[in-house]
């Protein structure tokens, strides 16, 4: 019962205050350790030299892209099930973040791939199946800001977030499926890492580090949109209220400071 508490816009506006300040700063920490560990502390790979540390940015990134769409899905899931309308809002705030990942794993790719492949791009599946992913994203926030009923809005973007997930493990599994110059996972939850443990460990934390960004920025950006749909109710305008009678002090006593001096 009380995750349906926050369920309520009210509710869920003040919990999403206090929660994205610290994961903010949990990934900025979390990114500090991650870069250290992965450009300063983790060797140099035998193969491919210098060039293969920029696996840090690139795979957390591709991660990130696939999993933000997955909860875009599972948002959207509820809120066609359930009607709620703070769900459809958690699926819409977070589709510019997946969008921003996956730009950075395909550029950060094809930096990868020009020295390895020879090429900055190719038509292997995985690229096509990631760069197919972006058009998703930019398709689900291009159509959810076209229309102007906020409720037909929620539904078109739901059910491209629900047609778009079948893309997901399609870019996941497409190494095995085809034949691709894409390498294979390098961490596996039914094998051991074929990398050492400060490149893990380096790895991890940026991933962690993409994951508290994510929470941070998609609860201020939902903040955003739930002021923006519940304007007109009356706990809206009471916060308004509230600052700017907060910022009428400030101006009087920078004033009356202004004065003194």
């Amino acid at each position: 019962m009380r995750l349906f508490h926050f369920a309520a816009p009210q509710n869920f506006y003040g919990m999403a205050g206090r929660v994205a300040p610290w994961s903010a700063a949990l990934a900025v920490l979390l990114a500090c350790a991650g870069l250290w560990l992965g450009f300063w502390v983790a060797p140099t790979d035998a193969q491919q030299g210098e060039v293969y540390r920029i696996i840090f940015i690139h795979v957390p990134a591709a991660w990130m892209s696939m999993l933000v769409y997955l909860a875009m899905a599972f948002w959207s899931i509820i809120g066609l099930a359930f009607n709620t309308r703070l769900s459809f809002v958690m699926s819409q705030a977070l589709a510019p973040t997946g969008a921003l990942f996956c730009v950075i794993a395909l550029w950060t790719g094809a930096l990868w791939g020009r020295p390895t492949w020879g090429a900055y791009w190719v038509w292997d599946a995985r690229l096509t199946s990631q760069l197919l992913l972006l058009f998703l994203y930019l398709g689900h926030i291009a159509l959810t800001r076209a229309i102007d009923d906020p409720r037909r809005a929620d539904r078109t973007g739901a059910l491209v977030a629900l047609v778009g997930a079948v893309n997901v493990p399609v870019i996941y599994f497409s190494v095995n499926w085809w034949n691709t110059l894409h390498q294979g996972a390098s961490v596996s939850l039914t094998r051991a890492p074929s990398m050492a443990t400060t490149m893990l460990l380096g790895m991890l934390a940026l991933t962690l580090a993409a994951w508290f960004y994510t929470i941070a920025v998609t609860l201020w950006r939902a903040r955003s949109l739930v002021l923006e749909r519940e304007r007109h109710a009356g706990w809206v305008q009471q916060k308004l209220d509230a600052r700017l009678a907060a910022a009428s002090v400030d101006r009087r006593v920078e004033d009356i400071q202004g004065v003194r001096s």
